[in-house]
């Protein structure tokens, strides 16, 4: 490895591969940070120190060829740069994987049965309640559901009420129902005491 990096042209390594590999691990770390502010804020208390460890050592990396090339502004520019891409990376990913729970809920001026129909058809619970807004009375539907049934969720409110108003937000933490019975068990949770039987 030493063979091949002394092969390299000191300007070529200088000025184009060492501010690249800067770039690159900026953008893997701090899309890693990314990742790990949302886990933390949605209560994966296990999964963001993990996440953490990793996005720690890789900015360790890049930070300390930042201290050994202080007079090279191109090794400045990637590791900013790195840091803004990251950013968007991780938001993209994390809208992808989409993790944890949302509550849904619904503003209709009039409760149309069909759309409770077919949100129960489609495995999706809800409550409706009375409410008063600006312009009189309303009924409000609210939904916790799984994030990645958002979109499928959202189809079905479409399809029947396209004008409805709508707002969706986090949960951190949801308990009962049928979010009890389609909890997927992980090696974190088996690592809890009061998860096992007996306890």
């Amino acid at each position: 490895m030493m063979d091949f990096l002394s092969g390299i042209d000191t300007e070529l390594f200088n000025y184009v591969i060492l501010p690249l590999l800067i770039f690159m691990a900026r953008i893997t770390d701090q899309t890693i940070g990314t990742l790990r502010l949302i886990y933390a804020a949605k209560g994966y208390k296990y999964l963001a120190p993990i996440v953490g460890f990793f996005e720690s050592l890789i900015w360790l990396t890049a930070i300390s060829q930042i201290m050994q090339h202080l007079d090279n502004i191109y090794c400045y520019l990637a590791f900013a740069g790195g840091f803004a891409i990251g950013n968007f990376f991780g938001i993209y990913l994390e809208q992808k994987i989409s993790i944890g729970v949302v509550l849904v809920r619904i503003i209709l001026k009039k409760y149309d049965p069909l759309l409770g129909e077919n949100l129960k058809a489609s495995g999706f619970g809800f409550t409706l309640m009375d409410a008063v807004g600006r312009e009189g009375s309303v009924k409000i539907l609210f939904s916790t559901i799984h994030r990645r049934n958002l979109k499928k969720y959202l189809k079905i409110v479409y399809n029947i009420r396209p004008n409805a108003f709508y707002t969706v937000e986090d949960i951190r933490q949801v308990k009962g129902n049928v979010f009890e019975k389609t909890k997927r068990p992980s090696i974190f949770s088996r690592m809890n005491p009061q998860n096992r039987k007996g306890a």
